[in-house]
């Protein structure tokens, strides 16, 4: 394949991915299922899991995961991943769709780089600082009194926590592969295991989730934003570089966004647009690349 048709070939999946993916909050209150959000995200990895293992999961990459140096990181990858789930949802329940996904993703190269300083002694460039600073100063904004919409304190710090545990991800699956460890089955095991951990919430609080309503939900963000979501952005992220998939996941937060507000009504104060502005601006100057500058992983957003 020509280096041209290589790079298209890679970035229109890349790109659909991260739009699946930016539709998770925003499914989530448009179908107004009634469910918990907790138990509603471990359906999600079950169900989403079970597919991925089914399709994308090898035995020969099973044992690879179970390496002397990779099975602390496969166990700690299944527990942030649960935590990204069991705090995620949630804070869009709380928070609406477009300030929770930029809280999120805006936290992400912030957790990340600062783990993988501390794991990998890897040296924290001006963008990380930049970013970082972006970030802080966004969620400080949107804890303003005046913010607008449901922007509240638990929300947003979930949010936090769901960055957070998504930066803890990239690092540990960046040590899974330098374990030896097979990619293409480290991430489908990490969804399903993170499903199982939490699947105790689903008998916790049971109500509303054999509705059509969730049912239908269920099927979207396990079908759709998770097993398809992964298969695209696997495939399309082999055919494009680091950078170049690390600025398409910039669409992840913009999706949301934009639905909120089309869809949602979502409405967010001043605060809250500047807030939102800073974390995405700290996303841009991670993934964009600039002579000279490492550039980031195909996993960093």
């Amino acid at each position: 394949m020509a280096g041209g048709e290589a790079v298209r070939a890679g970035v229109v999946p890349v790109l659909a991915a991260a739009c699946l993916w930016g539709t998770v909050g925003p499914a989530q209150l448009l179908a107004d299922a009634g469910v918990d959000p907790v138990a509603l995200g471990s359906c999600r990895m079950l169900l989403g899991g079970v597919v991925l293992c089914a399709v994308a999961v090898r035995p020969a990459g099973l044992r690879t995961l179970w390496r002397p140096g990779a099975r602390s990181w496969l166990l700690l990858s299944v527990a942030v991943t649960a935590l990204f789930q069991a705090a995620f949802l949630p804070a869009v329940d709380r928070t609406g769709a477009a300030v929770a996904t930029a809280v999120a993703f805006g936290t992400v190269p912030m957790v990340s780089g600062l783990c993988a300083r501390l794991v990998q002694g890897e040296r924290l460039g001006a963008a990380w600082y930049g970013g970082t600073a972006f970030a802080v100063a966004g969620i400080g904004l949107l804890l303003l009194p005046g913010s607008g919409g449901r922007t509240d304190l638990p929300g947003v710090l979930l949010a936090a926590v769901a960055g957070a545990s998504f930066g803890v991800y990239i690092v540990a699956g960046k040590r899974l592969a330098a374990a030896g460890a097979e990619p293409s089955a480290a991430a489908p095991v990490s969804v399903l295991g993170a499903g199982l951990l939490v699947a105790p919430w689903i008998a916790a609080a049971p109500a509303g989730l054999g509705s059509p309503r969730a049912l239908a939900l269920i099927g979207w963000l396990a079908l759709g934003t998770t097993a398809l979501g992964y298969l695209l952005f696997t495939r399309g992220a082999r055919q494009i570089g680091a950078a170049t998939t690390g600025t398409l996941s910039l669409a992840e937060p913009l999706v949301a966004a934009l639905l909120g507000v089309l869809l949602l009504g979502e409405r967010p104060g001043g605060w809250a647009v500047l807030g939102m502005a800073l974390l995405l601006g700290g996303l841009l100057v991670v993934a964009v690349p600039v002579r000279g500058r490492p550039r980031p992983t195909a996993e960093s957003l």
